[in-house]
């Protein structure tokens, strides 16, 4: 049996000096909070000045805000008109001539910061200068951060976690200057925004602070900007609250040397808070339950120096997905650490966030999520239809309503359609039951039918081709001559397969067949799969070979009977051989490791998560950073393309692999809770 307190509490984060550029995060899965050294974000400002900033922000699932805006803006977008086989499609795609209406759709909605609460000196500004950190240790097993700074050399500790029920922010502090009335702490409140930090400080006349009672230890008020209302309750023991409401601050004045306090935040009725000391018991109970529970890789016994930080990340992977990615909809990119196109998610993305869970025991919170297809079913209906297209059209980025967001790359791309099918199929393959087979039908079904009517067939050569136009998941083709973009091609091939599966399982005539048979097989050349059909440039060409090499993705991400594996392997090869690879993102690492484990090149398939490459950087607390993307300190999808890959290859059943629990050489693994990927 695996010792997993042992692990966990290995690969706990504890600093001993300023990480402005990894700052620690808290969360329950729908509400996240990230702090600064001093335990809160007493220096806000200091980490959200470098242009590659790592913003301190309190984020929520339902912090979602909107600049006013004309009720019209939607009617009026200039739609851009493609050819499609001599039918005509639009798409919003350009912003010529209708800029600011084009940028007003684009930013609403946008998560924004809920409120910033550090220390602050009574009578003057506490500066970065006046403080040193001691030591700050985050309690992987316990989900709590504990930190220790001295002001002016006097020391302050504080102790912050999350409760694992609702979104309120527990502090307890100490230190004697509360006695003395010099430090006190501050909740303010910005106006939202669309940018990284997610908070504007320079707009007091756009929104709200209202008292809606108060006491001497207590205060409860209400926040509105502009359409967007939620409350904010304190409460403490040992304190007294002042607000002033016309700079939205909130003044917690201790009373004596150790105070504790709560800070809860909510959209709906005020809740019934929790005791410090009861909401710290709940707290480690959860986390202990989640860490006991689910899958575990476990590393002990490699002789690879690499093993320990593989290990590192993996375990930090799950704490960082598991404190903001459990919730209704799919997180962006940055979860709710701060905003990535401005907190809104990318549903060609929910793949590489969620498809690890029905791997590592955690199906449920796949399913939780998977939900949110059920939601917006009407609304892809009239995509697809509006375009003149059977079933259902799965937005791209978009916010919980399901609204595609204007782009000249977004509403183009293809490659999130047979997602549904995949991930429904990890969850049935994780626990099968007809219940879920029948909830999840028509959404099946739907997502099929779309994909089978914008296959186009081609009389001249008696097949079905795809394109145009779109956009592949390698962003680098004109969409209006892509034709066969590998990955998508054979992903709609294997979805309408899959979708046949689902309905032969229920008992229910095949739909798909014919259709999958007549499609048109990758192209290739020179011994190599191309990213196109009309791409032989693919490996000599910029800018062909930057970006995504998703070809490859069509025997790793998926197992295609289809698939010539001395042609993948090759292709592989000239990928590791040409391909610019500081263009890669976090989640290509994984997909091409999982390439090359299919292949039976295990080392390679090592060699490749850890790669030294700028976009593979993982920070001290666990984060995979995208070096040279300002707009991405963090990128979830390299969390979770690493645990997928790490999950397929230590489950993998083939012959060959099964006399040994090495990955490749030098890594000796132990697994608890796992199931092999389909």
């Amino acid at each position: 049996m695996i010792n997993r307190r042992e692990i966990i509490t290995k690969h706990s984060p504890r600093y001993n000096d300023i990480e402005k550029n990894a700052p620690l995060s808290l969360g329950n899965g729908t509400f996240c909070f990230t702090a600064d050294f001093t335990g809160l974000q007493t220096f806000f400002n200091e980490y959200d000045t470098p242009e590659d900033s790592f913003p301190l922000c309190t984020m929520a699932e339902w912090g979602w805000h909107s600049y006013p805006q004309p009720a019209d803006d939607e009617a009026n977008l200039r739609l851009t008109p493609y050819d499609t086989y001599g039918r005509t499609v639009y798409y919003a795609t350009s912003d010529t001539g209708q800029e600011e209406l084009f940028k007003r759709i684009r930013v609403n909605a946008h998560k924004f910061h809920l409120g910033k609460i550090g220390f602050e000196y009574s009578d003057k500004t506490l500066l970065l200068d006046d403080c040193k950190p001691v030591e700050q240790y985050l309690s992987l097993w316990e989900g709590v951060l504990s930190s220790s700074f001295t002001i002016t050399e006097k020391n302050i500790k504080t102790q912050t976690f999350i409760h694992p029920e609702q979104d309120t922010i527990f502090i307890r502090a100490s230190s004697t200057l509360f006695n003395s009335g010099e430090l006190q702490i501050t909740v303010v409140f910005p106006y939202g925004s669309h940018r990284k930090n997610a908070a504007d400080f320079t707009q007091n006349d756009r929104h709200e602070t209202k008292v809606i009672s108060e006491s001497n230890d207590s205060v409860c008020i209400q926040r509105k900007l502009d359409d967007t209302l939620y409350k904010v309750i304190i409460n403490g023991k040992n304190i007294s609250v002042t607000v002033n409401e016309e700079t939205h601050t909130i003044t917690i004045n201790p009373k004596s040397q150790e105070i504790k306090l709560s800070i809860s935040f909510t959209p709906l009725d005020i809740p019934a808070v929790d005791s410090f000391n009861d909401a710290l018991i709940k707290c480690r109970a959860f986390w202990e339950a989640y860490w006991n529970s689910g899958g575990f890789i476990d590393f002990s016994g490699s002789t690879d120096s690499r093993a320990m930080e593989l290990e590192r990340r993996i375990v930090l992977s799950q704490y960082l997905i598991a404190i903001q990615s459990r919730g209704k909809i799919p997180p962006a990119e940055t979860g709710l650490t701060c905003n990535s196109w401005y907190g809104k998610f990318h549903l060609e993305m929910f793949f590489w966030h969620h498809a690890h869970f029905a791997l590592w025991g955690r199906a449920g919170e796949l399913k939780k999520t998977l939900t949110y297809y059920k939601k917006i079913l009407p609304l892809a209906r009239e995509i697809a239809a509006s375009q003149g297209y059977l079933g259902a059209r799965w937005p791209k980025m978009c916010d919980p309503s399901g609204k595609n967001t204007p782009s000249s790359i977004a509403v183009l791309l293809i490659w999130q359609q047979p997602h549904p099918i995949m991930l429904a199929e990890l969850c049935w393959h994780a626990d099968p039951n007809e219940d879920f087979l029948r909830e999840y039908r028509d959404i099946i079904v739907e997502t099929a039918d779309f994909m089978k009517s914008f296959l186009h067939f081609d009389t001249n050569t008696n097949r079905y081709v795809l394109g145009p136009p779109y956009i592949p998941a390698q962003e680098r083709h004109d969409p209006k001559i892509v034709l066969n973009a590998a990955y998508e091609l054979e992903y709609f091939y294997w979805g309408l397969q899959k979708a046949d599966e689902w309905l032969e399982r229920l008992n229910e005539p095949l739909r798909y067949k014919e259709t999958a048979e007549k499609m048109s097989l990758p192209a290739r050349a020179d011994g190599v799969y191309l990213a196109h059909e009309n791409c032989p440039d693919t490996f000599s060409k910029l800018p062909f070979y930057t970006d995504h090499p998703s070809m490859l993705a069509m025997y790793g991400v998926l197992d295609s009977s289809r698939i010539d594996k001395k042609c993948m392997s090759a292709t592989l090869d000239k990928v590791l051989e040409v391909w610019d690879k500081k263009t890669f993102y976090g989640w290509d690492f994984p997909m091409i490791a999982m390439t090359a484990w299919r292949l039976g090149r295990y080392d390679d398939a090592i060699d490749l998560l850890l790669m030294d490459s700028p976009k593979n950087t993982w920070l001290k607390n666990g984060h995979n950073k995208m070096v040279g993307d300002n707009a991405l300190p963090l990128y979830l999808p390299g969390n979770g393309g690493l645990l997928l890959a790490i999950a397929m290859i230590a489950m993998d059943k083939k012959e060959e692999n099964k006399k040994s629990p090495s990955l490749a050489k030098g890594f000796e693994i132990k697994t608890e809770g796992l199931i092999p990927y389909i």
